[in-house]
């Protein structure tokens, strides 16, 4: 953690310290009651993903506002979370070895918790556990709808998976996970359409084919920021996992809207300083690899078209300008980052403002959970 805060809570916004991890509260709040209004009054429920923002605050304001809890992608981030009195969490990950499973454990105690499962001997390894200390779990198979990532391949084994599950209490059987995560960056309407309907086929094969058994499909969950108003409507899905509509990064900014997409707005900013100006057409700032990833794309430069950020380095971004000269030395600068959850793995604290003032300091208390 740095010895020095980039602000204090009543600060002006502009004197701010730089680097610093911006969240606009007014476009956040938006962000916020946009996801409520398109799932209400409608059979869909959001389970908030909390591996975007690692922050308990962001967390317990969606579940306030109508989420039924939240996803994690790692044990030790949803440990986090349940001591700040988040009560239901899904693990969307397979959690491998006894270490991590003894922790899933000792979590499932304090909260309902839920995990992946695409292999016979995970559904063995947490039954054993479960069992061993009478610890109820909700466990979902991960089907593979197209990320080509984790998940099982066939109808068949999801059939044998869910017969395995109901046979080892005190494990539940909760329901299937069918996220596709490339779609969520397809740049057109019409690709993500086709790629989230055949999404939901494969899920609702999955659904009968395990429903032809007796046993009951209760929840099927996927959808991200990019493609949830396809799963909202498929008919199938009925648990949302978006999470970085908060944000709203440069990367999925760039998705073309279809008619029917929500348009949610970028909330999440990294404030930058020019701290050199070495020729008429460069200017570096004082961000760059440790300030923003660059996984997506480089960040973009909020509300200055005449910029463009080409490279970082560990603490230099470069912009190019066909006039550096128009950029003092000094001026700050709000960058885009491409992409949203690794950025905010860098950062200790979110500086919110509103307007121009700094109103709070919230801790990024996840940060670096990895196991």
């Amino acid at each position: 953690m740095s010895p020095w805060s980039a602000a204090q809570i009543g600060d002006a916004r502009s004197t701010i310290d730089t680097p610093a991890l911006i969240l606009d509260l007014d476009a956040f709040e938006r962000n916020l009651q946009r996801m409520a209004k398109a799932l209400e009054g409608r059979k869909v429920r959001l389970r908030a993903h909390a591996k975007n923002h690692k922050c308990p605050e962001i967390a317990l304001r969606q579940i306030a506002l109508g989420a039924v809890g939240i996803c994690c992608q790692k044990v030790s981030e949803a440990s986090v979370f349940v001591q700040a009195g988040v009560t239901d969490i899904l693990i969307t990950n397979e959690v491998v070895g006894a270490r991590k499973i003894d922790h899933l454990m000792e979590l499932a105690r304090q909260a309902r918790m839920g995990v992946l499962v695409d292999h016979p001997l995970q559904v063995q390894a947490l039954a054993t556990a479960a069992q061993a200390q009478a610890t109820a779990l909700d466990v979902y198979i991960e089907i593979d709808v197209g990320g080509r990532r984790c998940g099982v391949a066939s109808v068949d084994e999801a059939v044998r998976l869910a017969e395995q599950i109901v046979a080892c209490p005190p494990l539940h059987f909760a329901g299937l996970q069918c996220y596709h995560g490339p779609a969520q960056h397809m740049r057109t309407h019409a690709e993500r359409t086709a790629a989230i309907g055949s999404a939901a086929n494969t899920a609702r094969a999955v659904k009968l084919a395990i429903e032809a058994r007796g046993i009951a499909v209760d929840i099927i969950t996927g959808a991200g920021t990019g493609t949830f108003i396809h799963e909202r409507d498929s008919g199938v899905f009925n648990e949302m996992q978006a999470g970085s509509y908060i944000f709203l990064d440069r990367d999925y900014g760039d998705n073309q809207r279809g008619a029917d997409d929500i348009a949610f707005e970028h909330a999440l900013f990294v404030l930058t300083t020019v701290m050199s100006r070495p020729t008429a057409e460069r200017a570096v700032l004082d961000a760059g690899l440790k300030a923003s990833s660059v996984d997506s794309g480089m960040p973009g430069v909020w509300q200055r078209k005449d910029l463009r950020y080409v490279k970082a380095a560990d603490e230099h971004g470069v912009i190019e300008t066909p006039n550096a000269a128009a950029l003092a030395l000094g001026e700050k600068l709000m960058l885009v980052p491409g992409h949203c959850d690794p950025t905010v793995n860098l950062y200790d604290t979110l500086v919110c403002v509103r307007g121009e003032k700094v109103e709070a300091l919230w801790p990024i208390a996840a940060r670096g959970a990895l196991l």
